[in-house]
């Protein structure tokens, strides 16, 4: 008697992003921080997930993304990672996890790889991670990059203003981008600069390129869950377009509930054993 095998899901992977930019297919990116959220998200469609450390800011209430943990960001990816099917899931190295130190880079990728099963790290600035770079390519991990405004060098900038609209500071965005993707990145986010700039790195460029305010003319979007979704309410960039209000939603419902407890109209009849 012959059985019936499930239907199995092609996995995205870095080599059909590639795929998807040569194309002309964008690519839609999201962030999730659990197995719930990413499941939602991988049966919908995303094609990556990416498991930022904005869970600092939207899941710990951090005023900004150094103080989360690597311990942290891997009980993050590792919910996320059994929740997928289809999606890439990338994770980001937190702060103090891979600046200036090589060696220290390779061990927290090779945990956040190994512990939370995630498919790809990502991490911010160009020339002064390269060695970094080098070292986690070396064992076989995929790095993607994040260039223009990085939210884990906040402390220097003093300002999440838009980044890279003064000619140097432009001309050294696009020279760290090639440096990036001569290392072996096998694609850069592009964070709050000029759409312009971001044409300019996206066309030059063979590595998909994602963009969280940076234009249409780059090979994908990105942006942060509980942002579009209107679970936080006191974040409204520019380049944020609300997709739901979840957080009213929410709040009318949790009130609902209340009254019902205290009317005693739940649980009702039906509602009991």
């Amino acid at each position: 008697m012959s059985t019936v095998s499930p239907q199995r899901i092609p996995k995205v992977t870095t080599h059909k992003l590639q795929e998807m930019k040569f194309k002309g297919e964008k690519i839609a990116m999201l962030t999730a921080y659990d197995f719930s959220m990413a499941r939602l998200l991988d049966r919908a469609g995303i094609d990556v997930i990416l498991v930022g450390d904005s869970a600092s800011n939207v899941m710990a209430g951090y005023t900004s993304t150094l103080p989360i943990t690597l311990n942290e960001m891997i009980y993050h990816a590792s919910g996320v990672v059994r929740g997928v099917q289809r999606a890439l899931v990338i994770v980001d190295l937190p702060f103090g996890t891979y600046q200036g130190n090589s060696k220290i880079a390779l061990q927290s990728s090779i945990r956040i790889m190994k512990e939370a099963g995630a498919d790809a790290v990502k991490m911010e600035g160009g020339r002064e991670i390269l060695e970094s770079v080098d070292r986690i390519l070396s064992a076989g991990i995929p790095v993607m990059g994040h260039l223009g405004l990085t939210p884990q060098s906040i402390n220097k900038f003093g300002t999440y203003v838009v980044r890279a609209t003064d000619p140097q500071e432009a001309s050294k965005l696009i020279e760290d981008a090639h440096l990036l993707q001569n290392a072996g990145c096998f694609g850069i986010v592009l964070e709050k600069i000029p759409a312009k700039l971001a044409t300019e790195v996206a066309t030059g460029l063979r590595i998909p390129i994602i963009g969280i305010g940076a234009g249409s003319a780059v090979d994908g979007q990105v942006l942060v869950l509980h942002d579009m979704l209107g679970i936080t309410t006191e974040f409204s960039p520019r380049f944020l377009r609300r997709y739901h209000n979840l957080s009213e939603e929410i709040m009318g419902s949790v009130k609902s509930y209340i009254s019902d407890v205290k009317s005693v109209d739940f649980p009702n009849e039906k509602e009991q054993y």
